[in-house]
């Protein structure tokens, strides 16, 4: 029997993938940065709140930190029901209809009267989310050429990059003048615009084909992916990268706000602004990639991130603030390489590889942020820089090894 017979048949009729510098490629990055600033504001904006919903509530950082724990923890139960959901309504449905539940849920936050109905709605949130961050790397990994992979992906984290910015400066201006429940209420219906931007903006998929068998689909997909030794390293390092960057930025409002500085709300609020910095190197680190390829590019991020946490041990603004800026820069250029390479390296069931990348993603952000907290209480930002570092150099040891990782395709 010959090779020809026991293969599919040449995609002939299948339309051709997207290619960087068209008017469909310019299409899809804006949406797609439509959608990662909706997904970041809303589900960030709570974070430099945190101290003030302490002392409304009377609650340790530790249990304040909940507010964004639950959300990200139920995001991130979410995401492998998304995901098959989407292969078999398609994509833009899918991600259109999360952006706009969650924009709604944000809303309703304002109109909460107690913590716990606070939790309820953010976790319907995180819930309702998990329909976008899987989804939107499966359709640029299906719609988009391989080549201009890491510019689109890098284009979209810029434009989370720039949700999470604006949805923390303006939750903490906001709140300073008007209360949180204004900043809530301002966020959401930001949210709703984002939306519909997104759902003008975005192509319908051409080379989407629905699954027959969804939870079979998932199955596999699980089975197929977890079984892959390179993607679980990808997984893993997803896990403490942001486990690190969450708890930072969770309790580092603290820090500014206590002594030597104390920084009222919306000044310590402003720490988000190095954001821009995520913006750039996510879409720098995406054009490097596309040129000389991930192995040689994640583990000097990683080192740059790593450079920057422990530089904000400084008590001197001086040394702590360009500290964060390489912490924050070396975060975003990181996630946009392990991501990309995710849905590179996935070669069926690409929805089904992103969906677990985030789920370990945002599991870190749950578990980790929450843990932090008690370290913070009981060791101040010394004990929490000694945490992170320890697990940013378990990333560093795995960037490392994903170096001599034998390729399914070409990375």
């Amino acid at each position: 029997m010959t090779v020809a017979s026991t293969t599919p048949p040449p995609q002939i009729n299948q339309p051709a993938r997207i290619v960087a510098g068209t008017p469909a490629f310019r299409h899809i990055t804006r949406a797609m940065i439509f959608g990662g600033f909706s997904t970041f504001s809303l589900l960030y904006s709570m974070q430099p709140l945190m101290p003030s919903l302490a002392l409304q509530f009377a609650l340790t950082p530790a249990q304040s930190s909940w507010v964004l724990s639950i959300s990200t923890l139920s995001l991130a139960f979410s995401l492998l029901i998304s995901s098959a959901i989407s292969e078999r309504i398609g994509r833009k449905p899918m991600m259109v209809a999360a952006l706009a539940l969650a924009a709604t849920a944000t809303v309703l936050c304002a109109l909460t009267q107690d913590f716990s109905q606070l939790l309820l709605l953010r976790g319907l949130l995180g819930f309702a989310l998990g329909g976008m961050p899987a989804v939107a790397v499966a359709y640029m990994g299906e719609e988009i050429e391989a080549a201009a992979m890491g510019t689109a992906v890098g284009l979209y984290i810029a434009g989370s990059a720039m949700g999470g910015m604006i949805g923390r400066l303006l939750s903490a201006l906001l709140s300073d003048h008007f209360g949180w429940r204004t900043a809530m209420a301002a966020i959401g219906v930001a949210g709703i615009y984002a939306a519909w931007e997104f759902w003008r903006s975005l192509p319908l998929a051409r080379n989407f084909k629905p699954a027959a068998r969804v939870w079979g689909s998932l199955h596999q997909g699980l089975r197929l992916h977890l079984s892959d030794g390179g993607l679980c390293m990808l997984f893993c390092l997803a896990f403490m990268l942001t486990g690190c960057f969450v708890s930072v930025y969770n309790y580092i409002g603290y820090r500014l706000q206590g002594t030597p500085f104390g920084f009222s709300q919306s000044a310590a609020g402003t720490i988000a602004l190095l954001y821009v910095l995520g913006m750039g190197s996510s879409v720098w680190v995406g054009r490097l990639v596309d040129r000389i390829g991930r192995r040689g590019v994640l583990w000097i991020v990683l080192l740059v991130m790593m450079a920057g946490l422990l530089l904000s041990l400084s008590n001197s603004l001086y040394i702590m603030i360009p500290g964060m800026a390489l912490f924050t820069f070396g975060f975003f250029a990181s996630h946009s390489v392990a991501s990309s390479w995710v849905a590179r390296r996935a070669q069926a069931y690409k929805a089904v590889a992103s969906a677990i990348y985030l789920c370990f993603y945002y599991l870190g952000s749950s578990l980790i942020g929450s843990f932090t907290g008690v370290v913070w209480a009981s060791h101040g930002w010394a004990g929490v820089v000694m945490l992170l570092a320890g697990i940013l150099s378990v990333g560093l040891a795995i960037t490392l090894r994903l170096r001599t990782l034998v390729p399914v395709v070409a990375v």
